[in-house]
């Protein structure tokens, strides 16, 4: 019944993955004060090995990136010898494994990485406050200059750099869930009058431009890109967002990516200026490997690859709460069900 997930897959003439499932990319705020991978996500990552590529938690391009606490960094020698650790673990393992760039935009906050400002396209903040540190309220960014943007660019390519001195097999930039990619992606966040807004072409450039920097920088068949056509966190929607990702959408089937990942947590939403689930709009508009997420369980990811819904998907919180998710389902064995207390401990 699930035999398809257990399929090789070749991603392109550099990458053929041992199976379809991937290990989605999990927040864990387990890296050390400095933000170096510990040996605890050395284990943690290699008990995983099983899945055909582990998307690593989202791990931050610079300092000023930071909006959570003890996320890794990729910008440091010391951070980048960490994931040597981790990269290695998983190789020993069978395993391949992306590194998830990440900057959070607007969602940053300075008591993470001192004086400076906290940038994003426009000067429109969030309410609320950081999580897991509720005595932080979010402030009012700034809107990023031109060559604050330009080098924001530089620094995507830098970190997919020092991503393949670590030994990750490529990566995943971050580009949904209300990030500083996504927030150029959304006339609620981008109220832009220049180069970078107003018009599709304009509010997709910033993205584009760091998958073009990147894919320069370690090839495109080792990059991937998340995106949320939908917009639902942190992020109100705007009938016209679906121009933009209309048009951003065509320009990335034209290149050699080895995938575009789907960014929502639950599969199931519905998003009216989409007609219908994010997914389906992704797979009309975007004829690479398409990858899925968002609560599958064996049966219906099986039923979503058959049904040629996806070429991949992606397992998230289930991951967490079996380290052999892959063995159990190959064996039809019983998965423990995931609990929030497992988000307290490396497992």
């Amino acid at each position: 019944m699930t035999s398809r997930l257990f399929e090789q897959f070749k991603l392109n003439d550099t990458i053929t993955l041992n199976n379809r499932i991937l290990m989605a990319p999990l927040t864990r705020c387990m890296a050390d004060d400095e933000l170096v991978p510990t040996e605890a996500m050395v284990a943690y990552y290699a008990r995983r090995a099983d899945a055909g590529l582990i998307i690593s938690e989202a791990t931050i391009i610079r300092p000023d990136a930071q909006g959570y606490p003890n996320t890794p960094g990729l910008f440091t020698q010391a951070q980048i010898d960490g994931w040597k650790n981790v990269t290695r673990a998983v190789h020993n393992a069978g395993g391949k494994i992306f590194a998830q760039l990440w900057h959070v935009g607007r969602v940053a906050h300075p008591f993470f990485f001192g004086e400076g400002d906290v940038l994003a396209p426009s000067a429109i903040g969030i309410e609320g406050t950081v999580p897991r540190m509720r005595d932080l309220q979010y402030q009012t960014p700034k809107a990023a200059t031109l060559s604050e943007i330009k080098q924001l660019v530089d620094d995507y390519a830098q970190a997919a750099k020092n991503a393949i001195e670590a030994g990750f097999d490529g990566v995943e930039i971050h580009g949904a869930n209300g990030y500083l990619i996504d927030q150029f992606l959304h006339y609620t966040s981008n109220q832009r009058t220049d180069e970078y807004g107003e018009t599709p072409e304009n509010m997709s450039r910033f993205a584009l431009e760091v998958v073009e920097a990147v894919s320069a920088a370690i090839g495109a068949q080792r990059v991937g890109l998340r995106l949320s056509p939908g917009a639902y966190f942190n992020m109100e929607p705007d009938q016209k967002d679906k121009a933009v990702f209309d048009y951003l959408l065509a320009k990335l089937s034209l290149q050699d990516l080895a995938f575009v990942h789907v960014g929502i947590f639950d599969d199931s939403m519905q998003f009216e200026h989409l007609g219908g689930r994010a997914s389906d709009y992704m797979r009309q508009h975007y004829n690479g490997t398409l990858v899925g997420v968002g609560g599958f369980t064996p049966q219906t990811a099986t039923q979503a690859l058959d049904d040629k819904r996806f070429d991949l998907v992606a397992i998230g919180r289930p991951f967490i709460a079996n380290p052999d998710y892959v063995s159990k389902v190959k064996n039809q064995q019983p998965l423990t069900e995931y609990s929030e207390e497992m988000l307290a401990q490396l497992i």
